[in-house]
């Protein structure tokens, strides 16, 4: 029995041993892979700040305001300060000036003063100054993603509190800006490495009790790694529980000993296949991690960091080769209407259908990636000729026109592309980028669904935008002496009795002398202008109205003014201060904007209606709502767009253009649901007599009078004589239409 026991005992040593070794030989695997997700955490941190940063510092528009005197803090706060906090999370802001002075100051989302920064400067300035020696952009974080700029980055405790800190100069992005080297403004971003941060990097990437810790510790089952800055100095310590699957498994595993005599050969098999299985898990784990860095988690395409890498290399070789190269930016239509509709889990399965569709329309050497939520980018490399590459967009815009199903939905979006060629628009990719880009923006102005390649006069068209924008800001500085408004009388059909008016807004441009609405809001809803318009024209219009007895003031509102929390508010308060019964205000928001916006929209007029302002629907008829909808619509008013109106013409019945059957059946079906109609742009007497046969309720237009000073609306009431004749005028009219 002797040989039997020291053989079966030898066994159970061997089996203990072998476990305890594999236990202890999967945990240091597992921790390997631990401390590399921490040092890709801490170097992507680095990276997302940088490039962040780049964001708005690769500008010229940024160099030029960092130059203005006085500062314009608004547009800092808006492009380089406080922007910053909710674009990227970081938590401070600083611009220094080329001799080293606080320019400007953002801490957790506000605006601060200059001043601020000195508790700081002790700990920046150094970064500062290592930034102004940097000759080119350094590379020794990681090479993932390519710099635009240099950058002197390191962890430093700033108050106290260890924090990634940035700097990055503010340089021109076409070159035109003179800028002597290591005399730029400087940009400084400041991200603590605080609670909330590790917290995050924990959930992202599975890292448990992720903190910082001023001293390395020394609790059992956790790890840490060194936070050192420039110098080497150590700041503290990231510290996590790591996880511990050979522990686990010798826990799991520990009972058979027990039985080890009896089971060795069995106990041993178990346990090397269960070893192989843990040991294929960690290493199938460590690819998943370094695919995430450079995939997108719901489609699995390649991410922006990745397709930005992937087109420096083809840019390269375009270059050396002369070869065409292809970048199209795609943006979907309708997206938000099937995410608002159907819920953010049909939104997933959109974008993962979209990304199927997308790589089954390239070649497998092209790259189709996500850039963020419905944005797409496609490379095309080694296209023949343009035309290969329109073939392409069209088989793309067709695809994605097809109708998706989503959980049993069927939803239909359409595909705008902008599409920039190199050599022929560039070979750098921040230029290439930007003119996909800006053929993306024209492809959603024409119209969407559709594709458009850059042009050189886009770039007019931008650089106009831009000119308006600014121009724009200047204006509303002083709103009363370059904006104006006129009123354009609405008469009651029946007798001409004057029941209201339009108020029409006016830009008294220096140049250009008074600009239309239709040339500039789209510039202001998009810059974000249009609130502080929207609101001087609702105070200027009640203010007027309010002196004009009986009379009901129509103002147009956009549905970006709408969308706004405080614009109820707004009217409530202005309504209070000028004194106007709320019955007599009425707000004309378009059909198209209506049924494509938000609840929000909705719910905002709906608080007004309950009030006592009124809602028309502006343009009716011209939208993609069909007339069955019309009693579905929150509204009291509707006017029938002008373009109908104008369709009416003298024929053998009275009015017999193609737009009359049309606007029979809006009045009809206004009057049937208990709603009032307004005709607009009312010009001859043949139209005006139409209408008043057809019910039509109210009508304006250059026939009865063209839009006017607030000065004259007052004679305008005060005119006995005018309201007699439109008194006799109008019945006349409308006892007579043919004969009109």
């Amino acid at each position: 029995m002797t040989p039997i026991v020291v053989v079966s005992l030898l066994v159970a040593f061997l089996v203990a041993g072998l476990l305890l070794w594999s236990g202890i030989e999967v945990d240091r695997i597992a921790r390997q892979r631990d401390e590399t997700i921490v040092d890709t955490v801490i170097a992507g941190s680095f990276e997302r700040v940088a490039h962040a940063q780049e964001s708005s510092t690769v500008w010229d528009d940024a160099v030029i305001h960092v130059r203005q005197r006085p500062l314009d803090n608004a547009w800092l706060d808006l492009n380089v300060g406080v922007w910053f906090d909710e674009y990227a999370g970081i938590d401070e802001v600083y611009i220094i000036d080329p001799d080293g002075h606080p320019l400007y100051a953002m801490r957790e989302g506000r605006r601060g003063i200059p001043s601020d920064y000195r508790p700081v400067a002790g700990v920046i300035d150094p970064i500062v100054a290592k930034l102004r020696q940097l000759k080119e952009v350094q590379r020794n974080i990681t090479s993932e993603i390519a710099m635009l700029t240099p950058g002197a980055m390191q962890i430093a405790k700033v108050n106290g509190v260890p924090a990634i800190v940035s700097a990055k100069p503010i340089v021109s992005d076409s070159g035109e800006i003179l800028q002597t080297r290591g005399r730029e403004a400087v940009h400084v971003a400041v991200l603590y490495l605080d609670k909330e941060f590790f917290q995050r990097i924990a959930e992202q990437n599975r890292l448990d009790n992720a903190h910082f810790s001023p001293a390395v510790s020394n609790r059992p089952g956790e790890a840490s790694r060194p936070l050192r800055d420039s110098r080497g100095e150590l700041i503290g310590w990231f510290v996590w529980t790591p996880f511990a699957p050979g522990k686990s498994v010798t826990t799991d595993v520990g009972p058979l000993l027990v039985m080890g005599l009896l089971f060795a050969g069995a106990a041993i098999y178990l346990l090397s296949h269960r070893l192989q299985r843990k040991t294929l898990d960690l290493e199938a784990s460590k690819i998943a991690a370094q695919h995430l860095a450079l995939h997108d988690v719901l489609t699995g395409l390649p991410n922006r960091a990745m397709f930005e890498r992937r087109l420096d290399e083809a840019l390269e070789k375009c270059q050396a080769n002369a070869a065409l190269l292809g970048l199209l930016y795609l943006d979907l239509d309708q997206f938000k209407q099937v995410n608002d509709s159907l819920g953010h889990p049909a939104g997933d399965a959109l974008v993962q259908q979209v990304a199927a569709r997308l790589t089954a329309e390239v070649r497998g050497y092209d790259m189709v990636a996500r850039l963020g939520g419905d944005e797409f980018a496609i490379l095309v490399v080694g296209a023949v000729d343009r035309k290969a590459i329109e073939k392409v967009c069209s088989r793309i815009v067709a695809e994605i026109g097809r109708p998706f199903d989503l959980f049993g939905n069927q939803a239909f979006i359409g595909a705008s592309v902008g599409v920039a060629l190199a050599p022929l628009d560039g070979l750098h990719r921040t230029e290439l980028t930007r003119k996909a880009d800006i053929a993306l923006y024209r492809a959603k102005v024409e119209g969407r669904n559709r594709f458009v390649f850059f042009e050189a006069a886009m770039d007019d068209v931008i650089r106009t935008r831009e000119t308006t924008n600014r121009e724009l800001r200047h204006a509303l500085s002083d709103c009363d002496r370059h904006f104006r408004l006129l009123y354009q009388p609405i008469y009651a059909a029946v007798d001409g009795r004057m029941t209201g008016v339009e108020a029409l807004l006016r830009w008294v441009h220096p140049e250009r002398g008074l600009v239309s609405p239709a040339q500039f809001i789209s510039a202001a809803e998009e810059s974000g202008l249009i609130e502080e318009l929207g609101r001087w024209v609702l105070r200027t219009a009640m203010r007027d109205a309010a002196d004009w007895t009986g009379l009901r003031i129509s103002v147009n509102v956009s549905p970006t003014q709408v969308r706004s929390r405080g614009f109820v508010a707004t009217v409530v308060a202005l309504l209070a201060q000028s004194g106007l019964d709320p019955a007599r205000l009425e707000l004309e928001i378009t059909e198209t904007s209506l049924m494509g916006g938000s609840d929000d929209v909705s719910r905002a007029l709906g608080r007004l209606r309950r009030l006592g302002v009124t809602v028309a629907l502006d343009d009716f008829g011209t939208g993609y709502s069909s007339l069955s909808h019309i009693r579905d619509i929150a509204v009291d008013r509707i006017k029938i767009d002008r373009s109908f109106v104008a369709e009416i013409v003298a024929g053998p019945a009275q009015g017999a253009g193609k737009g009359s059957a049309l606007v029979e059946a809006i009045v009809s079906l206004a009057q049937a649901n208990g709603l009032h109609v307004t005709a607009e742009g009312v010009e001859t007497i043949v139209q005006l007599a139409f209408l008043q046969d057809a019910g039509c309720e109210e009508v304006q237009g250059y026939l009865l009078c063209s839009p006017i000073p607030a000065s004259d609306i007052a004679a305008l009431l005060d005119d006995t004589a005018a309201i007699s004749a439109r008194k006799s005028g109008f019945p006349a009219l409308g006892a007579n239409s043919a004969a009109a």
